[in-house]
């Protein structure tokens, strides 16, 4: 037989009991359904985000204009030459 027996599944719960104890259980079984909640409204809201994006043109009437890239910071300080080392303005204070 291919699958777990009812004895099984009372192994395997025994086993977590032990090793979470019985106060845990409960706090992380919400903790996971919570998260599995989130997870799925996410993926429903990328979802519908894509199909709105590749649906509809903007307000206009006509295609949304291709996005530029982004430039990486080290292409942008390479470009720019490095401040010079020079010592600091003596302090004008009066003295």
């Amino acid at each position: 037989m291919g699958g777990l027996q009812p004895w099984h599944w009372l192994i395997v719960i025994a086993v977590f009991v032990l090793l979470f104890g019985a106060k845990k259980l409960p706090d992380a079984a919400r903790s996971l359904g919570k998260s599995m909640r989130i997870f799925k409204s996410e993926i429903k809201e990328m979802q519908s985000d894509s199909k709105q994006d590749t649906l509809s043109p903007d307000a206009a009437g006509r295609a949304a204009p291709a996005a530029t890239p982004i430039a990486s910071e080290r292409a942008d300080t390479a470009a720019t030459p490095a401040p010079e080392t020079a010592a600091p303005p003596p302090d004008q204070r009066p003295a």
